[in-house]
């Protein structure tokens, strides 16, 4: 059975140290997330399973919208209304694809850019009728919280913390 327990602290450093010590522990831990007001720099060297959920993403959008721009440059230019435009033939895709750069450029960074942001919305509940996630509304302002999963040996983490900067800690089964 899996314990949340959430340590409040009240500096960046001293979090930071935390994490330091806890890495070097042979208890089975994880740190599932920190809540901040600002990024920490560095702290993904730190935690190493913390990873954008974002990258594949972006790839994934910004080909959509090549394929999308292509497939509505090649519909409107080729198929439907072609047109003879400075003596370039209208009849093939491939021969028009240089004068066809720039819009297939914008098209992919819109759709990519716009995804993105309706992605990290859903991602981190900012949509209309959703609750936040954090777990103490303090750490929008000066706190920082770490939220750890620990599977055995609860009394002696949690004595562990207190030997070293934390403010609250609260558990959670």
């Amino acid at each position: 059975m899996k314990n949340i327990i959430y340590a409040l602290y009240d500096n960046d450093e001293i979090l930071l140290k935390e994490i330091k010590r806890m890495n070097l522990l042979k208890i089975k831990i994880k740190i599932k997330n920190i809540y901040s007001p600002f990024p920490i720099h560095g702290i993904k060297k730190y935690i190493k399973h913390l990873k954008s959920p974002f990258n594949i993403k972006i790839f994934y959008y910004g080909l959509f919208g090549f394929f999308i721009s292509s497939l509505i440059t090649w519909y409107s230019m080729i198929l439907d209304w072609p047109q003879n435009i400075g003596g370039k033939p209208s009849y093939s895709f491939y021969l028009n694809f240089p004068s066809f750069i720039p819009i297939l450029f914008e098209i992919t960074i819109f759709c990519t850019a716009h995804f993105m942001c309706l992605t990290y919305f859903f991602k981190c509940n900012l949509y209309p009728g959703s609750f936040p996630k954090n777990p103490d509304v303090r750490t929008t302002d000066d706190k920082f919280l770490m939220e750890i999963r620990l599977y055995n040996n609860i009394i002696n983490f949690v004595n562990f913390l207190k030997t070293n900067g934390v403010l609250e800690i609260s558990l959670k089964k």
